[in-house]
């Protein structure tokens, strides 16, 4: 950071008179704060890191009170960053301004197969942070996992079921799997079948693994009950909504079986919860019935939310869920995006898969392609149906795909203007949000919107052409630092 910056960043804060997800004020009038390492640790555990700004008092509308001594507060920041693990590596800016010195201490985010960044002096569990908004939060005891099971290479799915036995699972389809495994592999010719499934991942020692619970097992939540989808069809636009008899479900089914049975039986459930229209092909004349959503799309959905899910003991009590509303459906799976890949990519880029012995025998099973070609099936039949692209988000560790169901200029009137209402008071809200200045990543996450670029051109824009939305960097718009304040907030 140069001086210059420094300078920016003090008037900036002054007009704002707020902290953000990568920034944090501290006084630092009388001397060094003793406990830095909570932020320490929760901005070296987000990618695009955090400044912890010395000289300014948020206790008293952030006026500028300088630091104590700027040679001594560099060491004793330096000092805490040393406690920490993985070492923080600070970068340090000192700029002197009407007789006052500041302090900038930028603590850059830490490669994702390092993380938890954690202050030694508690230990992983208890030392570890996260930013949410403008504080710094203790890590759950499953973020801590997250992170660590990545590292280690950990895969849930192999883990063995104490109940489970090989009779337990299904001998006809145990022997479809054996038959098109060894299809093309004389390796696996001279192995038993009990030695092919130990192989594979299906067995280890006698014991039977989740993954071959998952496939083969005569009914997998006879050992793990939640392990199954929930899917529910609400009467609205919001969870809570009810009918005028006060019902809040239209349809309600919890789906189980084995991961195919419920991948079929979902796709079933929302045929028969969607409208069908006629379609006419004026260059053929045929007719075609075509649902709200492609199942194509669906399908995919539904088989990232169960091949990709999180199965470790932390989420193994919590159901994939299915939800249709009026306007859109959402399928919900626990885990978020394995490791260090990003939103961005899904799609795009081949990615480090979190079960993959699970989705090996599933591509066996020919239930997946097992190419990565799930998501562009999904973008490509939605956009062939006229419908918006698929959203993605991931909110407290919890990943959705969401399907909407029209697009705003292929409804009719009516429609088209009570879809406006909707995006107005979604504007609305936007601005209620942005009383305190946000950026990009934030606003994407509170819209629950994956991609930047649309979220700048469909909500962004219209609120800055309109004067109700500021930058806090106007001259620097594309900045990786931008944030977005509401005029009157």
């Amino acid at each position: 950071m140069t001086s210059q910056e420094l300078e920016n960043l003090i008037q900036q804060v002054k007009k704002t008179r707020c902290e953000t997800a990568t920034l944090e004020i501290k006084s630092a009038q009388h001397g060094c704060p003793k406990k830095l390492y909570d932020t320490l640790s929760s901005f070296s555990n987000q990618d695009d890191g955090g400044i912890i700004l010395f000289g300014l008092d948020e206790a008293h509308e952030f006026a500028a009170v300088g630091v104590y001594d700027a040679q001594d507060l560099q060491k004793q920041v330096n000092a805490q960053c040393l406690q920490m693990h993985p070492v923080v590596r600070p970068v340090l800016t000192v700029l002197e301004q009407e007789g006052r010195c500041f302090v900038a201490a930028e603590i850059p985010g830490m490669d994702y197969a390092d993380r938890p960044c954690y202050y030694q002096g508690r230990g992983r569990l208890r030392g570890s942070y996260t930013r949410v908004g403008d504080s710094d939060e203790p890590m759950t005891e499953y973020e801590v996992y997250a992170y660590t099971s990545f590292r280690r290479q950990q895969q849930a799915e192999l883990r063995t079921v104490a109940r489970a036995r090989v009779k337990d699972l299904a001998p006809q389809k145990l022997q479809v799997y054996l038959q098109k495994v060894r299809v093309g592999k004389p390796h696996l010719a001279g192995l038993s079948d009990m030695e092919t499934l130990q192989l594979m991942g299906l067995l280890q020692e006698q014991n039977v693994t989740l993954c071959a619970t998952l496939l083969f097992a005569q009914y997998p939540q006879a050992f793990f009950p939640q392990l199954d989808i929930t899917a529910v069809v609400v009467p609205g636009t919001e969870l809570g909504e009810t009918t005028d008899l006060g019902k809040r479900f239209l349809d309600n089914e919890r789906i189980d079986g084995s991961m195919e049975e419920m991948l079929a039986q979902a796709v079933q459930f929302v045929d028969r919860n969607v409208r069908h229209a006629t379609i006419i092909h004026t260059d053929t004349g045929k007719h075609e019935e075509r649902p709200d959503y492609p199942l194509e799309a669906v399908r995919e959905a539904v088989l990232n939310a169960i091949a990709h899910r999180d199965y470790s003991i932390y989420s193994e009590n919590i159901p994939v869920q299915i939800r249709m509303f009026d306007d859109r459906l959402e399928i919900v799976n626990p885990g978020g995006v394995y490791g260090c890949s990003s939103l961005a990519e899904l799609g795009h880029a081949r990615l480090a898969s979190r079960n993959p012995v699970l989705v090996r025998a599933m591509e066996v099973l020919g239930l997946t392609e097992n190419r990565y070609s799930g998501i562009p099936t999904i973008r490509r039949r939605m956009a062939e149906y006229g419908l918006p692209a698929p959203e993605f988000s991931v909110v407290h560790d919890f990943f959705t795909i969401t399907l909407r169901k029209h697009a705003l200029h292929d409804v009719g009137t009516e429609q088209t203007a009570s879809a406006q209402l909707v995006l107005d008071e979604k504007q609305q809200a936007l601005l209620r949000f942005c009383r305190t200045p946000r950026t990009r990543k934030e606003i994407c996450a509170y819209l629950h919107i994956a991609t930047q670029s649309y979220v700048v051109k469909h909500y962004l824009e219209p609120l800055l052409q309109q004067g109700m939305l500021c930058r806090t960097l106007p001259h620097t718009p594309k900045s990786p630092r931008q944030q977005y304040y509401a005029v009157n907030g």
